[in-house]
């Protein structure tokens, strides 16, 4: 009979046994390695951070432009219809213009 057929016959487990169950795992898996990923540090500056937020928000506008420009009839007075026109009117041009500060007196 395994852990799981037992545990199924006798109904839930008490707190007592769940952290014996857990502290046992833990020490099987104690000889385990632990593997752990860093995160790739972001080594660009700010304004080119700001830039390629800016052209990445002019690449999904237009997608968006192209969306509703395909758009049935039919769709045209729903919400997803306002939504997709309310992103196509933004004057994303001014954003592309403006040259965020260096910094520290690096300007």
């Amino acid at each position: 009979m395994s852990q799981n057929d037992k545990t199924a016959d006798q109904g839930a487990l008490s707190n007592a046994e769940r952290q014996a169950r857990y502290r046992a795992r833990r020490q099987a898996a104690e000889g385990l390695p632990v593997i752990r990923f860093r995160r790739v540090a972001d080594r660009r500056s700010r304004p080119q951070r700001w830039r390629d937020a800016v052209a990445e928000l002019i690449a999904l506008q237009t997608g968006y432009v192209a969306w509703l420009d395909v758009l049935p009839a039919s769709l045209h007075g729903t919400a997803t219809a306002e939504a997709l026109q309310a992103i196509a009117d933004l004057d994303l041009e001014a954003l592309a213009a403006i040259e965020p500060p260096r910094g520290y007196g690096r300007d």
